[in-house]
């Protein structure tokens, strides 16, 4: 029993100095020091020595143990310590490097120009208001003064959903949710996308931007909306920006008129970018029907108000000379680097 004590230190020792890893060393562990243990199953045969030769095979069991886990403790403190000069070999920085410069975004144009837009109306007072794209017939139309089969409906030829329920053409849809839950005076802008089945060219797609405004109060008139709408093309464009009304017809204003901004490449001059007009169309406005402005509550023979729709993405295109509609949709990073 002594040799075999001495033949199981012999090989632990020898085994140990070439284990590379703590896996390997937790076997190790079990295979000699275990309940199952080399070293175990030694004691366990003490029961066959006479009394007499008991103490001392005992005291040399415990030896050779003790022996045998201060080496395995002191290869466990050899092994962490690889492993953390490995670490932080591997983790070394280099401070002397030049370090990588992040790429830093900024707002696509679309809503860099959204943003100007509130800021301005925020600072006359108006509120930003939002609400559904997928929106019922009634809101979309019918509040608006278009009854179904109504002919103005064909220029907003829209994405149904199924006969009552449809993505919305414009964000006047809002203004009428406003109407009948709020009571004049109302001062609100609603930015957001709309939808209609146009072809994709240099300036329609199917889905655009829309921003209206709505003022609901008592002694509104047109010099009001003409001031307002003068101020905002003022603020996008400078002091320069002239715009003009021209008459026209829209089934929830009356009197509705058609705004221009005078070209900002040729100044009324005429040229290519404005078809040799001088002027290019910007957006609808006009007075908030009476019949309008019944159907939701409000009293026409007490509060007058003025309504209007400006298309972001022509706002945008004028602000920044971009001749494309397409190309604010195609995430080329060539082209929204330039902004």
């Amino acid at each position: 029993m002594k040799d075999e004590l001495r033949h199981i230190e012999e090989r632990a020792n020898e085994e140990l100095g070439q284990i590379g890893d703590t896996k390997t060393l937790e076997d190790f562990r079990v295979r000699f020091l275990g309940k199952k243990g080399e070293i175990t199953a030694i004691l366990k045969q003490m029961g066959k020595l006479s009394a007499e030769e008991r103490p001392a095979m005992g005291q040399l069991a415990n030896k050779i143990r003790a022996n045998i886990e201060n080496a395995l403790n002191k290869k466990k403190e050899e092994l962490k310590s690889a492993q953390e000069a490995k670490r932080l070999k591997d983790e070394t920085i280099d401070v002397t490097l030049p370090g990588k410069a992040a790429r830093v975004g900024r707002p696509h144009p679309l809503n860099a120009t959204l943003e100007e837009i509130e800021e301005v109306f925020l600072g006359m007072g108006f509120n930003i208001v939002e609400g559904p794209e997928v929106e019922t017939d009634h809101y979309c139309f019918e509040a608006l003064n278009m009854p179904k089969h109504h002919p103005a409906r064909d220029t907003q030829d829209t994405f149904y959903i199924n006969e009552n329920v449809l993505l919305r053409t414009q964000t006047s849809s809002v203004q009428i949710r406003v109407m009948e839950q709020t009571k004049p005076p109302i001062r609100i802008i609603s930015p957001g996308r709309v939808y209609r089945s146009d072809a994709v060219d240099a300036t329609h797609s199917p889905l655009f931007h829309q921003i209206e405004g709505l003022v609901i109060d008592k002694g509104i008139t047109m010099a009001d909306l003409k001031g307002t709408l003068e101020l905002l093309m003022q603020r996008i464009y400078g002091d320069e920006a002239k715009v003009r009304f021209r008459p026209h017809h829209f089934p929830y204003t009356e009197p509705s008129a058609e705004v221009d901004l005078m070209c900002f490449n040729c100044h009324g001059k005429g040229c290519s970018m404005c078809k040799q007009e001088g002027w290019v169309e910007l957006l609808g406005s006009g007075m908030v029907h009476p019949k309008v402005l019944a159907d939701c509550g409000i009293d026409p023979e007490v509060y007058s108000g003025f309504a209007f729709g400006i298309g972001l993405e022509r706002i945008t295109m004028g602000r920044y000379s971009i001749n494309d509609m397409r190309l604010l949709y195609e995430n080329d990073m060539r082209f929204l680097e330039q902004f």
